[in-house]
């Protein structure tokens, strides 16, 4: 393990994030001033401890090794949900605790959308333009940006890219250089973000608001300026663009840059996992508008409007919400819930599982079946007509029996906490697939779980962010070998 190599990459990579929060100072001082200094002052302790960390070890620039980037990763995360903090226990309004504002921060960047923060509406824009700022910059993993970054100061980029690369498949490139890569996923994700806030605007959104919620869409995050969320603006063709971005940055990049590179949208229904995504979201809405047509006296429009944004704002782990759906009637709430545990593609900003793993598991299983009635017959788990090695089909289970570990763990803890089952199942299921809005206790918001809970509650949404394995491998003996 090359720790001083680690140390300078960390230190390089906290002075480039304290020029995060000069944007949201220069927001404060447009809106007379308000909370301003917390993000001067931020950005300069942030800086400070970058430059600690690197002039010790600044000479070190030896090429990274596999494990390396496993470690920068997740310090990266780590360090960085931390140094995101800063600006908000500084500030006045909002005061967070520690807690409160580790909490809010690892939230913003793994794009959870989780909040302990209440009375957005009359907070200073600086504030607001910070968090959803952060989860801009969390939506594609801020490694893929410092990947495109690093081979420019002399530090390989392949072993980060594959560390923090989401899916069953790592290995795959888009483009033959990993800077290449990272620029063309980037260049997609920017895109897509000017895009959605001119639509935003044309729609009748304020200029801020438009800015700051197509930060929030694109990165699947769901943060807002208002209370309540997208709802505040009771905007058909708002909330149409919205649903149109949410299901776009919900599907694999790497398919994105496809479409684009050969001029051919049809490619997006030759994807299996694209036409398994698209299913699943389209039926799990038709189930949706119907119940709530059928079982409430609830207009037929407004079933169509509030059952189909719902849908695709869980389903792809955004989190906005026109209504609250945690009071909607029988098995409406958990139905949707337990839709993020498939959330986006692979390779998405979303969050979940991925929509892969599940096809996965439901072609594993089905194979399983067949084999019961079959004993001797050799079947082949196909994804597009193309064969699915095993090795990929052991690593999906093994990444599934994984996750749902963790999960009970980290809900068992929770509960110890004095939450109720409800409560803490939907937490976590929320925190660990980057969603945000729970049932219970936590349906609007967090604030008023105990410190014990969020910081389960931040630690599980870094390991949904890393997608389980990328952390649990450092807490492995054999990791630390030489």
């Amino acid at each position: 393990m090359q720790i001083r190599v680690v140390q300078r990459i960390l230190g390089l990579l906290l002075m480039i994030f304290s020029l995060s929060m000069l944007p949201s100072a220069i927001v404060g001082m447009v809106d007379g001033g308000r909370s301003v200094a917390p993000f001067f002052e931020g950005f300069l302790l942030v800086l400070l401890a970058g430059l600690v960390s690197w002039l010790p070890a600044r000479n070190e620039k030896r090429e990274l090794r596999l494990r390396d980037g496993f470690l920068v990763v997740v310090l990266f995360w780590t360090v960085l949900g931390l140094a995101g903090s800063v600006p908000f226990m500084l500030s006045e309004a909002p005061h967070l605790s520690i807690a409160d504002a580790v909490f809010e921060s690892v939230s913003a960047l793994t794009t959870t959308g989780a909040t302990v923060i209440t009375g957005l509406d009359d907070l200073p824009k600086s504030i607001l333009f910070y968090r959803q700022q952060l989860q801009w910059m969390g939506g594609m993993g801020i490694i893929v940006l410092a990947v495109a970054i690093l081979p420019m100061l002399g530090i390989g980029g392949m072993q980060l890219y594959r560390a923090e690369t989401p899916g069953p498949v790592k290995d795959s490139k888009l483009t033959p250089r990993i800077t290449e890569t990272a620029k063309a996923l980037w260049y997609i994700y920017l895109t897509l973000t000017v895009a959605c806030g001119v639509a935003y605007w044309a729609a009748g959104m304020g200029v801020f608001d438009a800015v700051v919620h197509s930060f929030s869409t694109v990165a699947i995050g769901g943060f807002s300026t208002h209370d309540a969320s997208i709802g505040y603006f009771n905007n058909v063709a708002i909330e149409s663009i919205a649903i149109v971005f949410m299901l776009i940055s919900g599907v694999n990049y790497a398919l994105h840059f496809t479409v684009w590179r050969n001029h051919n949208p049809i490619t997006y229904w030759h994807d299996s996992e694209f036409k398994t995504y698209i299913i699943l979201i389209g039926l799990s809405a038709m189930i949706v508008i119907g119940y709530l047509f059928l079982s409430t006296n609830t207009h037929p429009v407004d079933a169509v409007r509030q059952g189909l944004f719902q849908t695709v704002s869980i389903a792809t782990t955004t989190g906005f919400s026109t209504a609250d759906f945690s009071v909607w009637p029988a098995f409406l709430p958990v139905l949707l819930l337990f839709l993020s545990f498939s959330g986006g593609c692979a390779g998405s900003t979303g969050g979940g599982m991925k929509v892969i793993r599940v096809l996965l598991l439901l072609k594993q299983g089905s194979r399983e079946l067949k084999r019961l009635i079959h004993p001797n017959a050799q079947f082949v788990v196909k994804v597009g007509n193309k064969p699915t090695s095993d090795t990929v089909i052991e690593a999906v289970w093994g990444f599934f029996s994984a996750y749902i570990l963790v999960f009970v763990i980290l809900m068992l803890l929770v509960m110890g906490s004095g939450l109720d089952q409800v409560t803490a199942f939907s937490a976590v299921a929320a925190s660990m697939n980057n969603l945000g809005p729970g049932l219970g206790k936590v349906a609007s918001n967090y604030q008023g779980i105990s410190d014990f809970a969020k910081w389960v509650l931040s630690f599980a949404m870094i390991m949904g962010r890393l997608e389980i394995f990328t952390l649990l491998v450092l807490l492995t003996p054999a990791f630390w070998r030489r």
